[in-house]
């Protein structure tokens, strides 16, 4: 069996094997944007590939990594999907046995960025879009990643099975008896999504909060994407938490499920992208990056995959809130980077799995 690695053992496991592999810029100082030019299209073209690894649900990450191969013919794109967590154990588990098959990762947890960062495990890039057009929060003062996409860990409910004027109202609400055998949730375990989402509402409910609604007989599955797929199914009639893009995309097919922005504050969560230093494929790693970081591409993300932006020229996807109308909680990246175990430990005691 597999050994699971804490954010401490990867830290200390995948430093040496980084090291060396690039200079580590001075704070305050990150390269300088980079455009798509002709030399960088003709490198990527000489590799002819890249591995990305993403958390982001499977049908989005084909969906991008098809556009990207249509954009510059002779590039495949190898998309590797897995739950957040999954995929920092397994760069982790690769990296101490020196193998570096990941060119660019995205994970929908912000702390795994700053893991790697402080591990040197991750390359300086900062795309032409990123400097331009995404605010200071979205991007890492010393170039090393930026926000591929936002979304947010909302509460959901099956209109089948729940009346509008009777679903609850945020997190709280869920505590009510009637809600008993009904609720499904992810785990932190496996989603990064859940991890900040768990991290957040710890923090601003107490984990009493987390303790009673394990007490509701909760189905518990693994990724965020997954509740909202067992509402539309009709196999649980709310959701404690889980993926706005999965819920938006679901009830743009026309299934019958509707998301509920919490008046105690939504989780905000975003998804940094990065280029691992150790890249087998850098020339096609950076144009992959900087293309994905493009106006054209994050409105992409936006109406293919429900999901939200950072870019400034993005536009809301329609009939949907706008996030700035949304109440969010704080996210807290590094909060999470340090205190990830704790969170996963405290978790699967309160809810036994």
């Amino acid at each position: 069996m597999t050994r699971k690695l804490t954010r401490r053992h990867v830290i200390a496991a995948s430093t040496a094997a980084a090291a060396g592999s690039f200079v580590t810029p001075v704070r305050g100082a990150p390269p300088e944007a980079q455009k798509i030019t002709p030399a960088l299209i003709e490198g990527a073209k000489k590799e002819g590939k890249l591995a990305w690894y993403t958390s982001v649900d499977l049908p989005v990450a084909e969906k991008i990594a098809k556009a990207f191969e249509a954009a510059y013919p002779g590039i495949s794109v190898k998309v590797e999907r897995s739950g957040a967590e999954r995929i920092f154990q397994r760069i982790g588990q690769e990296y101490q046995s020196k193998i570096y098959n990941c060119d660019v990762v995205n994970s929908s947890d912000a702390a795994h960025l700053i893991v790697w960062k402080r591990a040197s495990m991750l390359a300086p890039f900062v795309p032409e879009d990123v400097a331009q057009h995404f605010p200071a929060a979205h991007k890492d003062p010393d170039g090393m990643y930026a926000s591929w996409r936002i979304t947010l860990s909302p509460v959901a409910y099956s209109t089948k099975l729940v009346k509008p004027e009777e679903a609850p109202k945020g997190f709280i609400d869920l505590l009510d008896p009637r809600w008993m055998g009904k609720i499904v949730k992810a785990h932190p375990g496996y989603s990064g999504t859940i991890m900040t989402a768990t991290q957040q509402l710890s923090r601003d409910l107490g984990w009493e909060y987390f303790e009673k609604l394990a007490k509701q007989k909760v189905m518990q599955v693994q990724s965020a994407s997954d509740p909202p797929k067992k509402l539309a199914l009709g196999e649980r009639s709310v959701m404690a938490d889980g993926t706005e893009y999965v819920v938006s995309e679901l009830k743009s097919r026309g299934e019958s499920i509707e998301v509920v922005y919490a008046i105690e504050g939504t989780p905000l969560v975003t998804g940094p992208s990065a280029i691992m230093a150790r890249s087998a494929n850098p020339n096609a790693s950076r144009l992959f990056t900087a293309w994905s970081m493009t106006a054209a591409a994050q409105q992409m993300n936006v109406d293919v995959g429900a999901l939200r932006s950072a870019h400034a020229l993005v536009t809301e996807r329609p009939g949907r809130p706008k996030l700035a109308d949304i109440k969010t909680l704080r996210e807290d990246a590094a909060a999470v980077a340090d205190q990830a175990d704790a969170i996963k430990t405290r978790y699967t005691q309160i809810f036994k799995v």
